[in-house]
């Protein structure tokens, strides 16, 4: 295979290797290191640009010995994260912080800082951690969108697996709009799936495109032995900046309402119902103003059926999952029409949304 020669001038990449000929003479040739390929520079800029961003968060808690009594502090675990603002804001996942009773987060120049939690959404499975570093020891992480994102794109993903601080793996996103369970039950929709390899440890840590913007904060592992399966998720870089901005100014997620409370999907599925049954309405609430109906005591001693939401506005209702879905695509305040079964019959019903207390 030919090979051109490149000078040593020109990259810096050249050595000389003296061979021996037969007549004694010696004869240096001068052999060419490949240059780097593009997407190789375009992973080492990555790394470059992003490293700064991502943290090692390690938290403790707190145990009792139960014959003395006397309390102290063992390691709970450790995750990543990665810079929000230069304030001092670092996003991690929800779960990598609960139940911590102290938290602490390492930058990349090696100093740890005391964190504390500003707020966490467990169903969304984010959080927002504070530290009081210097605003020179603070680079944040440049944010993309999550909506324009296609199959087979490259990703960079950046975290400490197994304690490991800032290591970098690449692969792409297999698939999109993936539903994985967040640690309270609820359904997170619209994840990320890719095949970058995620291990115990890049939990929080950011999933980035080849610009270097976040995308999506990793999250969780398809894995029975605990170590990547070449299946890992990332919560949408879309729904990280709708929620994190309300953790930080509000230490909470604000979330529209119908004021109702439901009767489980197991309930519905043996009864052959494919939708959400109302058991009861919060008098003061806007599903009951609007005229919405829970359950009844019938003059037999039984119970009727009072309405079934199966829809809300152009969302389909088939399950609570699916109904806390459709609403969070509204705002608080908003008008929308929920569409029931009542009577047999389909219904809609004009409802002003309140606020989830």
């Amino acid at each position: 295979m030919h090979r051109s020669l490149v000078t040593a001038a020109a990259l810096g990449l050249a050595f000389s290797v003296g061979l021996s000929l037969g007549d004694g003479a010696t004869q240096t040739a001068t052999a060419a290191v490949s240059p780097l390929q593009t997407d190789e520079q375009n992973t080492i800029s990555v790394f470059a640009a992003a490293s700064p961003s991502v943290v090692f968060v390690e938290s403790t808690a707190t145990r009792r010995n139960p014959w003395t009594a006397k309390a102290f502090e063992v390691p709970q675990g450790s995750g990543s994260g990665f810079i929000w603002d230069p304030k001092g804001h670092i996003v991690t996942n929800f779960h990598v912080v609960q139940g911590a009773s102290a938290l602490s987060v390492k930058l990349q120049d090696g100093t740890s800082w005391p964190a504390t939690v500003v707020g966490g959404d467990a169903s969304k499975d984010l959080a927002v951690l504070k530290i009081e570093a210097p605003k020179a020891a603070l680079t944040p992480l440049s944010r993309g969108l999550s909506s324009d994102l296609r199959v087979g794109q490259k990703v960079i993903a950046i975290g400490n697996p197994f304690g490991l601080d800032h290591t970098l793996t690449s692969g792409v996103i297999s698939a999109l709009g993936r539903e994985i369970e967040a640690v309270n039950g609820r359904s997170i929709t619209g994840v990320v799936q890719t095949d970058a390899a995620i291990n115990p440890g890049n939990s929080g840590g950011p999933l980035l495109n080849s610009q270097g913007e976040l995308i999506g904060v990793n999250t969780a592992i398809y894995s029975l032995s605990g170590a990547s399966a070449g299946i890992g998720f990332a919560i949408p870089a879309d729904t990280v900046s709708r929620i994190v901005p309300q953790l930080i100014s509000d230490g909470r997620v604000r979330r529209p309402a119908l004021g109702i409370a439901i009767l489980g999907d197991h309930v519905s599925r043996r009864a052959g119902i494919n939708g959400v049954i109302i058991r009861s309405t919060d008098e003061s609430g806007p599903a009951h103003a609007a005229g919405l109906r829970g359950l009844t005591r019938a003059s037999n001693g039984g119970t009727e059926l009072g309405d079934v939401i199966v829809a809300v506005g152009e969302h389909q209702v088939t399950d609570a999952d699916s109904l806390f879905a459709a609403l969070e695509a509204h705002k608080i305040g908003e008008a929308t029409t929920v569409t029931v079964l009542r009577d047999g019959e389909r219904a809609k019903v004009d409802v002003d949304l309140g606020e989830l207390r």
